[in-house]
């Protein structure tokens, strides 16, 4: 799941859980809701622990080793 996915989720749950005044009989929308918000903001954590360790750049490498060729052509 992506971030695009996650905030959709978020949003989704946050419609259900505060903007909707409908009824379903055995089923809670504000508990919905709010089981969507969490999901969402653990899919996104997890998206950018994912996404920060994948962006690390390795250390730059260390200066080049020059040889000298000492063979004398004639």
């Amino acid at each position: 799941m992506g971030m695009g996915g996650c905030i959709g989720l978020i949003a989704a749950g946050a419609i259900l859980a505060f903007a909707v005044d409908w009824h379903v009989k055995g089923v809670n929308l504000t508990v919905v809701g709010l089981i969507l918000m969490a999901v969402g903001v653990i899919g996104t954590s997890a998206y950018v622990s994912v996404f920060k360790r994948r962006r690390t750049q390795p250390p730059p490498p260390a200066a080049p080793v020059i040889e000298e060729d000492h063979r004398f052509t004639r």
